[in-house]
């Protein structure tokens, strides 16, 4: 994945709805399921004394009310992607990964 905007659209296909949001302000009505993500950071690799790849790192959040979502399932087949932890609030149960695209 190139861009974000290419990202965006690899979430949307996965969740298969449009409720997907990028850095959602917090007056935003979310419908669930849905999937929030933001950039987390920018990692850089060097070699010969000169910078060789740059990688944006993403905390991807698939947010659901079914314990057994499927939707973990399918983000875990993207490459780069690893499942960092789960929470429950408010009776939504969070998945969390770490995305780098």
């Amino acid at each position: 994945m190139a861009t974000r905007l290419e990202l965006h659209q690899t979430l949307v296909n996965i969740l298969g709805s449009k409720y997907c949001y990028y850095q959602p302000p917090e007056t935003i009505k979310m419908r669930y399921p849905a999937i929030v993500y933001n950039l987390d950071s920018i990692e850089a690799r060097y070699a010969d004394n000169g910078r060789y790849m740059g990688l944006n790192r993403y905390t991807v959040t698939v947010i659901d009310k079914d314990p057994d979502s499927e939707l973990p399932r399918r983000m875990i087949t993207l490459p780069y992607c690893r499942f960092s932890r789960h929470f429950t609030s408010d009776n939504l149960h969070h998945f969390v990964f770490t995305l780098y695209a």
